[in-house]
């Protein structure tokens, strides 16, 4: 900001530089995967972490796993729902979600976007 630099600018120059975090996607607190009213613990944050790493490591990019428990609900960027027409990535991420306690393992047909915790909020104040 105090550069006057611009987010895309900085990730050209990144990218200019070398540097092999260039075009890394943005990954907001971990607190913004949790419902509202929640109580957030370590456990918890461990647990959507855990998730988000098992993601990253299958090759995801741009995702978030959002934790309205015992659902799961992953929201993926376009190359990744292509992604889950693999039927044994299908099976080890539910066997993962599962394994980090989950009952349901669900993906939003709506996709990644940030802010999506706030949808119902916005609904609400406009009833």
């Amino acid at each position: 900001m105090d550069a006057g630099l611009t987010k895309q600018e900085i990730r050209i120059l990144s990218k200019q530089l070398g540097l092999p975090n260039w075009d890394k996607p943005s990954f907001a607190c971990l607190a913004s995967r949790f419902p509202y009213g929640i109580q957030i613990t370590g456990e918890l944050l461990d647990r959507v972490a855990d998730g988000e790493k098992f993601l990253r490591e299958q090759g995801f990019r741009q995702f978030r796993v959002r934790h309205p428990a015992p659902i799961v609900r992953m929201e993926l960027d376009e190359g990744g729902m292509q992604r889950l027409q693999d039927k044994n990535l299908r099976h080890n991420i539910i066997r993962m979600f599962k394994n980090l306690g989950y009952v349901y393992i669900t993906v939003d047909i709506q996709g990644y976007r940030t802010g999506s915790l706030n949808e119902g909020l916005m609904k609400n104040l406009h009833e």
